[in-house]
């Protein structure tokens, strides 16, 4: 997306004392505990780091980002810009063993890309995207909309890894949103359920790779509940979205469940513990600036310097 305007105002706040809210708020907040790593499990994370590489975030500001990737195994992450000085940043504040997979840039010139701790997580052969052969463009279409699929706006990026006796395969997506009108939701609609489809033929297919894939990332949903027409895409061909303990969503602005973690309960419910939230960490930073300035710069400074997406996370056994 475009970059946010710059807040036209200052806000000075130390690295440290917000690191020791974040700390404090994940651990004493009720439904906001995020396990401790383990050897026996995988915490998997997704976030949007809005227009990471093209807002002028500081060495602070990638330091609290880096504190929060840093409490899982491994992260998806969208909306990495071209430039890739804000990835880099972050992986350079990470321990040394955590690497770094990117695809190339598509739409508003956007990478996807994982982060993961090679101590525990293995990338294996398999990494590409998802791209749909003109022919089978036909296949993609759903209830109620005329219009034909054009394609993604952004390839969704995959990539196979083994965690400890669990092969997965992640399907990391940023898929196009518009606006609110109809002919952007039945794209979106579209492109959701090019994705479900494309995740149901290969986990049924006698070459798949593994069957254990998980769909994860910026779905653009407004709201994770039967009626809505992203979702009914998404889960159309057997995709499950696990309850989240929060029960709050995504979008710091507005709540909607735009980000997801979905998977196969046939393949992989054995591996998933249950456990799975979203961390809302504007609820803990920068309370004085909500409070001497108020909603509206706080919500601007926050999408600008950190991010208008909350980090989604699952925990899976391995």
């Amino acid at each position: 997306m475009p970059p946010f305007d710059k807040p036209p105002f200052t806000y000075n706040y130390r690295v440290s004392s917000q690191i020791r809210i974040l700390r404090t708020y994940r651990q004493n907040k009720p439904r906001r505990a995020i396990p401790s790593k383990a050897a026996d499990r995988l915490l998997l994370a997704t976030w949007n780091i809005a227009n990471l590489g093209l807002q002028e975030r500081r060495d602070k500001d990638y330091r609290l980002i880096t504190e929060l990737v840093s409490w899982f195994d491994m992260a998806a992450i969208q909306e990495v810009n071209d430039d890739l000085r804000g990835i880099r940043a972050i992986q350079q504040h990470l321990p040394p063993a955590f690497r770094l997979l990117f695809s190339d840039y598509a739409g508003n010139k956007e990478r996807l890309a994982f982060l993961y701790d090679s101590r525990k997580v293995t990338v294996l052969e398999k990494v590409g995207e998802i791209a749909v052969p003109p022919s089978d463009k036909r296949y993609i279409k759903l209830p109620g909309i005329q219009r034909k699929f054009p394609g993604f706006d952004r390839n969704p990026y995959l990539a196979a890894f083994r965690a400890g006796s669990f092969t997965f395969l992640l399907v990391n997506v940023h898929l196009y949103f518009g606006s609110d009108s109809a002919i952007s939701m039945n794209r979106r609609s579209l492109e959701t359920y090019a994705v479900a489809r494309w995740a149901d033929l290969r986990r049924k297919s006698k070459n798949a790779y593994t069957r254990d894939i998980i769909a994860l990332g910026d779905f653009n949903l407004p709201n994770a509940e039967p009626g809505d027409p992203i979702y009914e895409a998404l889960t159309r061909r057997g995709l499950h979205l696990p309850d989240h303990s929060t029960g709050i969503g995504s979008a710091i602005a507005t709540d909607n469940h735009y980000d997801q973690i979905a998977f196969f309960p046939g393949e992989t419910q054995n591996e998933f513990t249950g456990r799975s939230g979203v961390f809302d960490f504007d609820g803990a930073l920068f309370r004085t600036l909500w409070q001497t300035r108020g909603r509206k710069d706080f919500l601007a400074y926050m999408r600008y310097y950190i991010s208008d997406h909350r980090i989604l996370w699952t925990e899976f056994r391995i």
